[in-house]
């Protein structure tokens, strides 16, 4: 049987599929897993023409949580780092995905940093239990 721990491999590509494994395993316990989607990073001219934006998450939750904070959150954005970029300066963060870390939450929406996909598991369970 394929596990999310099959995936990790030090990678933030590999923690992100191990999250998405765990998702795809859990939706009949959150069904709103299903709409969990990646957002491509603006890694060539083309993509940027096509409206990929620099600094966006790298995952999004579409699933309005009013029990979160005292006007509750529209979704969930969650950046995955690896371990490694934990200690770096800015948690390995870009300036780009600071300002839309920032634009993001004072928009609505709750933001993690993430540095596993254990970690990014736990911030998606406790947004949708409130």
């Amino acid at each position: 049987m394929i596990t999310p721990e099959s995936f990790v491999d030090g990678s933030e590509r590999g923690e992100q599929v191990a999250l998405f494994a765990w998702a795809g395993l859990n939706q009949h316990l959150y069904p709103q897993l299903k709409w969990l989607y990646a957002i491509p990073n603006a890694n060539s001219h083309r993509m940027v023409a096509e409206g990929v934006r620099a600094g966006v998450s790298d995952v999004f939750l579409p699933w309005p949580n009013i029990a979160v904070g005292n006007h509750g959150a529209s979704g969930l954005y969650i950046e995955m780092k690896t371990e490694k970029r934990r200690n770096q300066k800015n948690g390995g963060l870009s300036q780009d995905q600071i300002d839309f870390i920032d634009y993001a939450t004072k928009a609505g929406y709750k933001c993690h940093v993430c540095y596993s996909w254990i970690e990014a598991k736990k911030a998606i369970e406790e947004y949708l239990n409130g």
